[in-house]
Parts: structure tokens; sequence; C-alpha cells
């Protein structure tokens, strides 16, 4: 059978700050603590690398969208002038052919 009382007896007190110099308990706990802390404290850098680079990736994805957008919007007006032109140049070729090559034309030039 268990002995209850020997239970109670090895609970930690409520007092987490009790030190007994040269106790190799209480160092093994504090060098586990310090490691605790300093596990903590790399992992919170690294964190904080980690945003700051996920930010700066998002700013630089946000400009290139930016910039894509840009530049459709000008292919687009290039592709409304490059239509235009073409058309000209249909009007154009059609005008020289009636005004040189057409059935009424005398074939000179000016």
């Amino acid at each position: 059978m268990v002995d209850r009382n020997a239970t109670v007896a090895a609970r930690p007190r409520a007092n987490n700050d009790v030190r007994e110099e040269g106790d190799p308990l209480e160092q093994s706990g504090q060098a586990i603590l310090g490691l605790l802390r300093k596990a903590s404290d790399g992992t919170n850098a690294t964190y904080d690398q980690a945003m700051n680079t996920a930010q700066k990736l998002s700013d630089q994805v946000r400009a290139a969208e930016d910039r894509v957008q840009l530049l459709e919007s000008e292919l687009q007006q290039f592709a409304e002038r490059a239509a235009r032109a073409e058309k000209w140049l249909a009007r154009i070729h059609d005008q020289v052919a009636q005004e040189f090559f057409g059935p009424n034309s005398t074939g000179r030039l000016g």
C-alpha cells in the first residue's frame, strides 16, 4: 500500500524561488531553465527574422503585382494603337491603289 504522507512530502513547496546552494537538484533545475530561456530566445529571434523576411517578400510580391498590372495596361494601350495603325495603313493602301492603280488612274505619279 502507498503511504500518502510520503507522497505529500515529496511534492515541491509552492515557493519556486527556494534555492539551496550546492544542491545538485537545484543546480540541474536552474541549468534546465537557463537552457529553456536560451532556446526560447533563439526561437524568438528566428521567428522575428522569418517574419521580417516574409514581410519583405510580401512587399516585393505586391510591388511586382503592381508592376505587372501597369505593364498589362500599357500592353493593352499599345495593342489598341497597333490596331488603329493597321487600319490607317489599310486605308492608305486602298487610297494609293485607287489613285495610282485604279481603273480611272493614268498610271502617272503626280
